[in-house]
């Protein structure tokens, strides 16, 4: 089916405090040179302790609100993508809704860790070039710093909070050319999140449950999966990498994107990512590193860009864009 959406705006949003690696060699035993060369990642933004995700997700809208002139309120539904929502319900989407005053729009929340926007923007496209819905405001966002464990050194020095968000609407020039997803639930112990709670309180809701992660395992998957994936997506299209303008993985690992790219033969210099002064933002960093291509010049109209999730589950997606925002 050919597409009939595409994403008309798109905007980012993290907090102000920043959690530096000196900072974290004062919590356990590491050091910046020992972070930066497993991981590539200098520092993270993390939340206020009386903030949560849907403020994330607030900031981000309101950021592309502020530089598009677009409106919300013919917006049909709401689908936030989020592994730390403020409750087990309402749904951050709702809260998202009362919050912009969308009267007229539905919403939910999708759960696909790391993967979630794209997971997420494939949805939104399929809902809309159905005819079922017109326009949907996407938002991915995680505010990783309630539920990681600062006494594990292998796992709080990755992650951070923020958020994106994406307008995806009708339109006879699709923005959207392919996708390609798959899961592996049987590698789903090797990155979890401990229980949940579902009672009508944050605090008692994030305090329930704590991420934990066999690193080297989820490396390796990821890799794996990544490589088919890209080739398996271009295939499917016909493309070819040199078609691709830009190439926006997850941002979980700088070391695993470079050699993700070093397999497929794909140059460093035309790769977006975001871990560097925000650490992995889970469902966010694909949005944030394009918010910040966007912002730095690199980004024009009519690239091709290949973004690939992939996370808990283990679950992945690629999706073909084209950039008309």
């Amino acid at each position: 089916m050919i597409s009939k959406a595409k994403i008309t705006a798109v905007g980012g949003y993290v907090p102000d405090r920043r959690l530096t690696n000196s900072d974290l060699e004062k919590l356990v035993e590491t050091s910046d040179e020992w972070i930066v060369r497993r991981t590539g990642i200098k520092e993270r933004r993390i939340l206020p302790d009386d903030q949560f995700t849907s403020d994330l997700a607030f900031g981000a809208v309101r950021h592309m609100l502020n530089q598009y002139n677009v409106s919300l309120e013919d917006v049909d539904l709401v689908i936030v993508a989020t592994t730390t929502p403020d409750y087990g319900f309402p749904s951050v989407a709702a809260l998202l809704q009362a919050r912009f005053h969308m009267e007229r729009a539905g919403a939910f929340d999708l759960n696909a860790a790391c993967a979630g926007f794209e997971y997420a923007l494939h949805v939104a496209n399929a809902l809309v070039t159905s005819g079922w819905h017109r326009k949907i405001l996407v938002v991915a966002a995680d505010a990783m710093s309630k539920v990681t464990d600062y006494t594990d050194r292998t796992t709080c020095i990755l992650f951070g909070d923020g958020a994106g968000a994406a307008l995806v609407e009708y339109s006879e020039e699709p923005g959207f050319i392919g996708a390609f997803m798959g899961a592996d639930g049987n590698m789903g112990k090797a990155l979890y999140r401990t229980g949940i709670s579902t009672v009508m309180n944050r605090e008692a809701l994030i305090a329930s449950g704590k991420v934990v992660q066999n690193g080297r395992e989820v490396f390796k998957w990821a890799v794996k999966n990544v490589v088919g994936g890209v080739s398996d997506l271009l295939d499917q299209n016909g493309l070819d990498l040199s078609d691709i303008d830009w190439f926006v993985p997850h941002s979980a690992n700088l070391r695993m994107i470079e050699s993700i790219c070093e397999r497929i033969h794909f140059p460093m210099n035309k790769v977006l990512y975001s871990m560097v002064y925000y650490g992995n933002t889970s469902s966010a960093s694909i949005p944030l590193a394009i918010h910040d291509g966007l912002k730095e010049g690199k980004l024009k109209k009519g690239d091709l860009l290949l973004l690939y999730g992939f996370g808990g589950g283990l679950v992945h997606c690629g999706q073909l864009i084209k950039c008309s925002f």
